[in-house]
């Protein structure tokens, strides 16, 4: 019994030195980026590949010079990122020749890719000129959400549009997500009350985001995934719901929809880099109080996924530190 009791000791010691020592290296990594993103350090750059000349870089505080900016994080893209692309630039094409006053621009972030994924995108710009379409170079492997992050904040639309580069979801839903916001503007929002509101109202100025979701088809997929991804999925919208709250149910569809001031006030606030920037989002939303759809979107599951079995624990340390960051008040919250 002795034996036992002095097992169960070192046992417990190991697992509370552990606990600590998590505790504490947490706590560390939350006041390293108590300033807002200054653990970033690639600058944004815009190139124009014809005369290999520096583009002058927007900033999201400015105002908006398009109608909608689609922001694409690319990560070793080379082979799926064409097809998206191609489909993106028809439709917006296509859009853009029936209603002369929509404007767009498509923003790629290259983040640190090792293949020809830079490479496509030069292609891309040079056919639809630098205005339509630009690229954004992280020089290193930040992560999505700080690929996401950058773009944002360099974009110049009224309305801005993230999607993933494997097309998973068609981008003729991006008018879904768009119908709905101009439906709640509508709705709580009359710039009829009076000739100068009506005269300086902008779309951009009024803070929603439109989240696409899968919610719809999850019965579908529990039915069809193995028994693990499923436990792991259930387990892993239990930390979310931890850490961030109720309110939506997919938090991860790649396929977000931001006004300008939305826009404006989460990614300068933005700290998580990789793949819970999404459930931050969600956690910021309602800090600030900004109303939150969620609205069902088409997906397809699409070969050559990031997230593998190994994200689980990047994505635990992510929620972890966010927690702490923002509960202890080290992350102070710039409104």
């Amino acid at each position: 019994m002795g034996v036992l009791l002095t097992t169960l000791e070192f046992l417990a010691s190991l697992l509370l030195i552990f606990l600590l020592g998590f505790v504490s290296v947490t706590v560390l990594e939350a006041y390293r980026r108590r300033h807002t993103n200054a653990h970033v350090e690639a600058p944004a750059m815009f190139e124009d590949p014809e005369s290999l000349k520096q583009v002058p870089c927007p900033d999201i505080v400015d105002p908006a010079e398009k109608y909608l900016s689609l922001i694409i994080p690319a990560y070793n893209e080379e082979y799926r990122l064409p097809g998206t692309l191609n489909e993106t630039m028809n439709y917006l094409q296509q859009r853009a020749a029936n209603d002369k006053s929509f404007s767009y621009e498509v923003v790629i972030v290259d983040d640190g890719s090792k293949d020809g994924t830079k490479r496509v995108a030069f292609d891309f710009v040079k056919k639809y000129g630098v205005d339509n379409v630009r690229v954004i170079l992280l020089g290193k492997n930040h992560g999505k959400g700080e690929a996401i992050r950058k773009g944002m904040l360099h974009s110049r639309g009224e309305l801005l549009l993230m999607l993933d580069a494997d097309g998973a979801t068609k981008v003729t839903d991006l008018e879904k997500l768009e119908n709905q916001i101009h439906a709640i503007v509508r709705k709580d929002y009359h710039p009829g009350d009076s000739a100068a509101g009506e005269a300086t109202f902008r779309i951009s100025d009024i803070p929603i985001v439109a989240f696409g979701s899968r919610a719809h088809l999850e019965e579908k997929a529990l039915a069809t995934r193995k028994w693990y991804r499923n436990f792991l999925m259930k387990g892993f919208h239990l930390v979310v719901l931890l850490a961030a709250g109720p309110g939506i149910r997919d938090t991860q569809c790649g396929f977000k929809m931001f006004t300008r001031s939305a826009a404006r006030k989460l990614f300068t606030n933005i700290r998580l880099k990789r793949w819970c920037f999404d459930v931050e989002i969600v956690f910021l939303c309602k800090w600030f109080g900004i109303p939150m759809l969620e609205i069902s979107v088409n997906w397809s599951e699409i070969p050559g996924s990031k997230v593998n079995p190994l994200s689980i624990p990047n994505m635990l340390w992510e929620l972890a530190l966010m927690s702490v960051g923002y509960r202890t008040r080290i992350w102070k919250i710039n409104s």
